[in-house]
């Protein structure tokens, strides 16, 4: 990869498209530490109760779900089981450097859109309605930390991530991509057809055709969706290497409105590649890394009409890293009984906090730092089981 080539400056991040398949940015940044933290953004709104199966409640899910219930779901001998997509995660799992929380979110509720649930996701903060300049929790931790340098951050395709805006400086960086179709026009799309099952399926039909043509190279194409998310992720490792500390950057594909089996299968060996690839190309220094993959919110408890699930409240955290204690999962279980607005799993502890501790185990941050500045109105509360 020509680096030079790619390498541009910014003066500001702006919001991220919601739910792009097409669209992976990616940020760093360095810091006085020697642990590292990654944080991808799973945007789409990942069905939690898929990925991490509530195995304990079978009956009561093949009900609610009779065409995505327990289908060659990994059993962890107990309650859960995860998705079988994660099967190349399982040495992670055994070594205890992979693991989930259930029952999850941010304090976003009821409107279920992408662009404010991943506004308030990446922004930390409460809501969006005080209108305040919306700055990135990763850059306000940034600029609370003494001893911080200039380290470039980067941004891979076209639009940029939040989490990292703010008065820190930052920076971008592109892998060559030729798409047979630009982000901001499958956007528009999604956003034309989104309520259309007819249309939207067929789009996605479209486009899995067009993907699956660049796979097997009969038109010569590359883009972020086409191992795209592999590159991305050498790339972190390789500047998790140097100074480079934080790193963020998002992956698409997990707005299963129709058809999820297929649609999560494929972003879950994306996002199984991708932790794999920075396990492998961080070495050694895998042990002082946490993963965090967040979403901006779940899926609703029952599927729908078209084989998939349509957007919710609560869902799942996913995370990996020697730095994190993993082989578990986490979380006040509610019950597949007792939901939110009569439809969505009920989230029982803020998503926030289970970051926030991280960040306080990993980089020394005062709990009130990490309450008022990075994410304000956040309770820490209890010390999350994710740290060792």
């Amino acid at each position: 990869m020509d680096r030079r080539r790619f390498l541009t400056t910014i003066g500001a991040l702006g919001c991220s498209a919601a739910a792009s398949p097409l669209v992976t940015p990616m940020a760093f940044a360095s810091g006085p530490w020697d642990n590292r933290l990654v944080v991808i953004i799973l945007r789409g709104a990942m069905d939690g109760i898929d990925v991490v199966a509530p195995a304990g409640e079978a009956a009561a899910l093949a009900g609610l779900r009779p065409t995505l219930g327990l289908d060659g779901h990994l059993q962890t001998g107990g309650f859960w089981a995860f998705h079988p997509a994660l099967a190349p995660l399982t040495p992670l799992w055994l070594r205890g450097e992979f693991g989930a929380v259930q029952a999850v979110s941010t304090p976003y509720r009821d409107k279920r859109s992408h662009f404010d649930g991943q506004d308030i996701l990446e922004a930390g903060l409460p809501g969006l309605e005080d209108g305040r300049v919306r700055d990135g929790w990763l850059n306000r931790m940034m600029q609370i930390v003494p001893g911080m340098t200039s380290e470039t951050a980067y941004a891979i395709g076209t639009d940029q991530l939040l989490i990292l805006d703010g008065s820190a400086d930052v920076a971008r960086w592109a892998p060559e991509a030729r798409l047979r179709i630009g982000p901001q026009a499958e956007r528009l799309i999604d956003l034309v057809t989104h309520s259309d099952p007819l249309f939207r399926d067929a789009t996605a039909d479209a486009i899995e055709i067009a993907q699956s043509i660049d796979e097997q190279g009969e038109m010569g194409m590359e883009s972020v969706g086409n191992g795209g998310h592999v590159r991305a992720a050498t790339f972190a490792a390789e500047r998790l290497l140097g100074e480079t500390r934080i790193a963020s950057f998002s992956l698409g594909g997990w707005d299963t409105h129709g058809r999820q089996r297929q649609g999560l299968a494929r972003a879950l060996g994306n996002l199984s590649d991708v932790i794999l690839t920075l396990e492998a190309g961080l070495g050694p220094v895998w042990e002082k890394t946490a993963v965090l993959c967040l979403t901006e919110f779940g899926r609703t408890v029952a599927e729908n009409g078209t084989r998939g699930t349509d957007h919710g409240t609560g869902g799942a955290l996913l995370y990996a890293g020697g730095a994190l204690k993993g082989g578990q999962v986490l979380g006040d279980w509610p019950g597949l009984d007792q939901l939110y607005a009569g439809r969505d799993l009920l989230p029982t502890r803020d998503l926030r906090a289970h970051a926030g501790w991280t960040i306080r185990s990993l980089f020394g941050l005062d709990a009130d730092l990490i309450e008022t500045r990075v994410f304000p109105g956040v309770e820490l509360g209890p010390r999350s089981g994710l740290l060792l």
